[in-house]
């Protein structure tokens, strides 16, 4: 008898089944200058969590080489979505959806000093590890696949993160007024969770703020992420009047105080900058050289009553600019979906000009340039044979995204994070037809609610740190 042919490339066998297969869908894809290029009646073939191929053609369910389609363990049937890389949020706080809606209509200073920190100084792990959790169950109904995060508590956050599927750059926080060991915890942590979730989780280093942490802990953070090859996450310059602020006291810029300890020759990312002193910062982040870039997070600026991420500005000089939600105390969802929306609308006020930022622009900061700002540009940001296979099916075959006159404008204008229908990390499908696979929300949200009476009672609770700005 003639033993089958060997599993192998076409003309030397039959190649094995694929892991996953999306079909007839339209793809949103990048050419070679990092333009947007939409590609009909898309085949999406997924190999060992790894975009394998990205082709048009191929509609119909299973494999024969009549279809061109090949075998796979799993078949998706794409028909009227849209395949989008897998939205990133740039900067949040996944556990703080726990302090959702806690304090509002506030300025920022009574808003931290008041309520916020004194809450948070009562966390317990428990109630870290439930809100990431229940977190990552909105992240992955919005189209979210990867998330930064910046918190306390992170190995919490590493499980939560581990249990959902989701991709994850993760840093534990630490504040100069913790002592030696707030720095040597986000370091220990960034070593040992370097890797985990079957790589999935990126570590990296967590200094709070300049207005948080001394100059000699942020020059020993820069001399740390250089020996380690860490990425460093920090908020600066979140609005001008820490900007104003640092420069009357110390003489600089926050920019230029980070600039000062070393940290914009690691690569650096920056969540906010809506304060930038667009003659001394621009400059100054030009210089690094393409190291640093920018999470902007519009819908809780335009709460807090602050100016917005100088986007354009930003581009110009070379400084990826990624989208974020901030944490859900201050920004209420983690609906990164909204955030591009808000970008494109908000920019276009800003700058008085409705040519700036076009649809095409917003989906570029959403996809390629989120996946940059987050130290995975080479990784994750774009369906091309190599990268992780991090996707989202977007339906758009409801009444408010018909007709569909121009795919990029309907996508940012017209459909929303509830479109998401199918979500997907390398190459496990997380959320099927907008059924969560992995977590279990009614049970995440019922322990959670027991545990948020003692949470919220601030008459036990005190300020974890002092907030000047």
């Amino acid at each position: 008898m003639t033993p089958p042919p060997a599993p192998g490339p076409a003309g030397l066998g039959t190649p094995a089944p694929a892991d996953l297969v999306v079909t007839g869908c339209t793809a949103l894809t990048h050419d070679a200058h990092g333009r947007i290029v939409f590609v009909d009646d898309a085949t999406i073939v997924v190999r060992d969590g790894v975009i394998a191929s990205v082709t048009a053609g191929g509609t119909r369910a299973g494999g024969s080489a009549a279809t061109g389609v090949p075998e796979a363990a799993e078949h998706l049937d794409g028909r009227g979505t849209v395949a989008l890389p897998g939205l990133v949020n740039c900067h949040t706080h996944t556990p703080m959806v726990a302090l959702r809606g806690l304090a509002e209509d506030l300025p920022v200073h009574a808003w931290f000093n008041d309520w916020i920190w004194p809450v948070e100084s009562q966390l317990t792990e428990r109630v870290v590890g439930l809100g990431a959790r229940l977190a990552c169950a909105e992240l992955i109904r919005g189209g979210v696949t990867t998330f930064a995060d910046h918190y306390f508590a992170m190995d919490e956050v590493a499980a939560a993160t581990e249990e959902s599927g989701l991709r994850a750059v993760l840093g534990q926080a630490y504040f100069s007024t913790q002592g030696p060991e707030g720095r040597a915890a986000s370091l220990d942590f960034a070593l040992r969770r370097r890797g985990a979730a079957d790589g999935r989780i990126t570590t990296c280093l967590a200094p709070h703020a300049p207005y948080t942490v001394d100059d000699a802990d942020l020059a020993a953070t820069a001399e740390l992420a250089a020996e380690h090859g860490l990425l460093v996450h920090i908020h600066a310059a979140e609005n001008r009047e820490q900007t104003d602020n640092s420069l009357a006291r110390h003489g600089r810029t926050p920019i230029e105080v980070l600039e000062r300890a070393g940290l914009l020759d690691v690569d650096l990312l920056l969540a906010h900058a809506t304060g930038l002193d667009a003659g001394r910062d621009l400059p100054v982040l030009r210089r690094a050289g393409g190291r640093v870039a920018v999470a902007s997070a519009p819908r809780g600026y335009l709460k807090f009553g602050w100016d917005t991420t100088p986007v354009r500005a930003l581009r110009e000089a070379g400084v990826p600019v990624g989208l974020a939600t901030d944490g859900a105390a201050s920004n209420n969802t983690l609906d990164v979906w909204e955030s591009m929306t808000l970008t494109a609308l908000v920019q276009k006020y800003v700058e008085r000009d409705p040519t700036w930022l076009t649809a095409r622009q917003a989906l570029d900061h959403a996809t390629s340039q989120s996946a940059r700002a987050v130290g995975l540009g080479d990784t994750i940001g774009s369906l091309a044979p190599g990268r992780q296979a991090d996707l989202v099916l977007v339906d758009l075959t409801g009444p408010h995204t018909q007709p569909v006159h121009d795919l990029a404008a309907t996508l940012v204008h017209s459909a929303r994070s509830a479109d998401v229908r199918t979500a997907i990390v390398a190459g496990r499908v997380l959320m099927r037809d907008r059924e969560l696979l992995t977590l279990d929300v009614p049970d995440i949200a019922g322990e959670l609610a027991e545990l948020l009476p003692a949470l919220v009672d601030r008459g036990h609770g005190k300020r974890i740190q002092e907030y000047r700005g």
